[in-house]
């Protein structure tokens, strides 16, 4: 006979515990811990089931290694952060704020891979089949080998699958599906635990790409325990401001590629349209001549992207100066306006320093170092840097600028959209060819780098 036990667990980091209690001993959270109902098998004293596997540990030099084939959908940007293109049985969990276009996204994924003759099935455990159609409609989703099904019970989806054979399955979302054998309720961290375990194993059996959403917490992480993101093979999140049009597919996991790549896309009526020259997009409304204003050549994966940075320093009316920073980091931000008090002269104790990437971008390499700090000059000196001159650099804490990875791409990227000046850690100078229309300068210094970009310093 089966017996119930009564246990808790933490909803954030999984912690399981007898008792209830107000802060979770695993991660720190606090009322977190959720009472769940346990179902233990009573079976013979050391009982133990063995696994069905018949495979054996093998030498790593005896291990046949094959190239993953991967398939590649029409939608470039999406191959990009997949890490160029989707593997088979692999097991894909996209997280993101509501309303911010998952849904929408993964339906017009699955009307590309089902127009190249890929059967895939798309399973809402949100919307009902009439709701699914009508969205699929407005994006004008139209295909035979694209199946629609709407249903929450694990052991009906398998059932589903069996008799579809797709090769693409899209579960939305993971937080409504439940399996009928655990007793808690859908969303809940046993149920999320159990369904993506057999999830994952029927990705792994089947040779199927199963492709999951999740819902994100108000603190913007997935939610469910923390193992679901050790689970998946890619964990990739859809960001985005809703008083902007654009969108941003950022990789945080990826086993089968790189963990840095982002992928843009535009919200239009009909859709997300991919962005194959973000830099243009993230300039096209840059103000001219606008004291505070920086433009920096970030790279995003494998991609440079030219981005701007601006400043607002202002006296502050309180003891202490207020230090906000939007898309950097602010501890980033509160050392290079150190390094600018000792290591030019600045008095920037009694100014509040605000710091915003336009465009909603995050940035977080060293690379960007020169371009915020020389924005927070220009706000407080009341110049403006010229608009054809891009910073590339990291600055240390005795004021020199270190060398950064792939000058050359970044040089290019700049180049092409018509800048005529990049500034750049003397030491990357050397070893590659400049290219043309654009004025390489080599700075060893902030001193010298402010001194070449402002007058009276």
């Amino acid at each position: 006979m089966a017996k119930k036990k009564s246990k808790f667990m933490c909803s954030s980091c999984g912690y399981e515990a007898a008792k209830w209690m107000g802060r979770c001993p695993g991660c720190g959270e606090w009322n977190t811990m959720n009472e769940e109902v346990e179902v233990i098998s009573k079976g013979p004293r050391g009982a133990f089931q063995h696994s069905s596997t018949t495979t054996k540990a093998t030498p790593i030099i005896h291990v046949e290694v094959q190239e993953e084939t991967r398939i590649v959908t029409q939608m470039d940007e999406f191959n990009r952060v997949l890490g160029g293109g989707i593997v088979p049985d692999s097991l894909v969990l996209i997280g993101g704020d509501p309303g911010i276009g998952k849904s929408t996204l993964l339906l017009q994924v699955s009307a590309l891979l089902s127009n190249q003759g890929k059967r895939v099935l798309y399973i809402s455990g949100e919307e009902s089949v009439r709701q699914t159609k009508l969205r699929a409609e407005r994006l004008g989703v139209k295909s035979a080998e694209l199946y629609i099904y709407s249903e929450t019970n694990l052991e009906f989806l398998n059932q589903t699958i069996e008799e579809v054979q797709p090769k693409f399955v899209i579960v939305d979302s993971i937080q409504t599906v439940h399996h009928p054998e655990v007793t808690s309720a859908p969303g809940s961290v046993s149920q999320v635990r159990e369904c993506t375990a057999e999830l994952m194993r029927i990705a792994k059996t089947k040779n199927i790409a199963i492709f999951l959403v999740g819902h994100v917490t108000k603190e913007g992480q997935i939610a469910g325990p923390r193992i679901l993101e050790h689970m998946v093979d890619t964990v990739l999140y859809f960001e985005g401001e809703r008083h902007h049009n654009h969108r941003i597919l950022r990789s945080q996991k990826n086993r089968f590629g790189s963990t840095n790549e982002i992928a843009i896309f535009e919200m239009l009526q009909g859709g997300l349209k991919e962005v194959l020259n973000p830099s243009e997009l993230f300039l096209q409304e840059r103000s001219q001549g606008a004291p505070g204003s920086t433009i920096v050549a970030s790279m995003e994966g494998t991609r440079p992207i030219l981005v701007e940075i601006q400043s607002l320093v202002t006296p502050t009316s309180f003891n202490y100066p207020k230090r906000m920073a939007t898309g950097v980091d602010q501890n980033r931000v509160q050392l290079l306006m150190a390094v600018l008090e000792k290591r030019m002269g600045m008095m920037l104790q009694a100014q509040d320093a605000y710091i915003k990437v336009a465009g909603g971008v995050k940035l977080d390499e060293p690379a960007i170092d020169l371009a915020v700090l020389t924005s927070i000059v220009s706000s407080f000196k009341d110049q403006a840097v010229r608009p054809t001159d891009c910073f590339i650099g990291e600055v240390g804490l005795t004021g020199e600028v270190r060398r950064v990875s792939r000058i050359e791409q970044r040089v290019q990227e700049a180049a092409k959209l018509g800048f005529q000046r990049a500034f750049i850690p003397a030491s990357n100078i050397g070893g590659w060819e400049f290219p043309a229309g654009i004025q390489v300068v080599g700075v060893e210094t902030i001193s010298d780098s402010l001194r070449a970009s402002f007058q009276d310093l």
